[in-house]
């Protein structure tokens, strides 16, 4: 099972999105109808709005929603007139993305493939991807980071929501204990894959600011922005300690 870890991931997410997991909740049809209007907003992180600004103008643009399915951003980009491909790993999460361009009527291209492999997908092929926190379920962040740089176009944006490990070291009931060590690696501590099965967590890793911000730096990406946001809820968001953050970075 550990070898297998994307497959338990892919499992695990199905099931939270059967369980009305938050990030797999599509959008209604008047949030489809206000982006038409220009009336929309989009987050990488569980909070903050992505900036208007990081984003190209959308009509005809060519974006990649990575490891982005549950129709909740795609959506909002269709509507806006980009022509869009949502890769995930998720079969539920995926459903959710045909089940609202079915009913409001526009195309998207749906591929169910894993981040850990080659990406799908031609070099140099899209102008924006726009990637909400997900690398906290691949080991090796820097294998995704090159396959962005490749399937980019040059001056091809890619709008990222990163993780900064704390979440990892406090209790996740309370969130008032250091309990446990960095980095958090399922498939190299025992301990943590017993807590990882046990908790139905999925597995999941640490990554540092020098793993997430190098692997973007060493692939070619030039970072252009960052932000930082909170859980949205809990002990760590009342005392406002940020535990994820987003970048804007662009193929040279």
């Amino acid at each position: 099972m550990k070898k297998d870890y994307v497959n338990v991931n892919a499992k695990t997410i199905d099931k939270w999105v059967k369980e009305g997991w938050k990030w797999g909740i599509p959008i209604d049809h008047d949030t489809y109808k206000n982006a038409q209007k220009d009336n929309w907003e989009v987050v990488l992180t569980p909070t903050v709005n992505v900036p208007k600004d990081w984003f190209l103008p959308f009509k005809n643009l060519k974006v990649l929603g990575l490891a982005s399915g549950g129709g909740q951003q795609m959506p909002i980009f269709a509507a806006l007139g980009a022509n869009c491909t949502v890769m995930d790993i998720s079969d539920e999460q995926l459903k959710s993305e045909s089940i609202v361009s079915q009913r409001e009527g526009y195309t998207i291209n749906i591929i169910k493939a894993d981040m850990t492999n080659r990406f799908p997908f031609e070099n140099e092929s899209f102008d924006l991807i726009f990637h909400p926190v997900s690398n906290v379920y691949v080991k090796d962040v820097h294998h995704v980071f090159k396959e962005c740089a490749r399937v980019l176009k040059k001056g091809g944006l890619l709008l990222s929501g990163l993780d900064n490990g704390i979440n990892f070291i406090v209790d996740e009931e309370t969130e008032t204990k250091i309990i446990g060590r960095l980095p958090f690696d399922p498939l190299e501590n025992q301990d943590q894959y017993e807590y990882s099965m046990k908790t139905g967590s999925g597995m999941q890793f640490s990554h540092t600011l020098e793993e997430q911000i190098g692997a973007q730096l060493k692939a070619g990406l030039e970072i252009l922005d960052i932000y930082d946001d909170t859980n949205g809820e809990g002990r760590l968001h009342e005392l406002n300690i940020p535990c994820f953050f987003a970048t804007k970075a662009k193929k040279k």
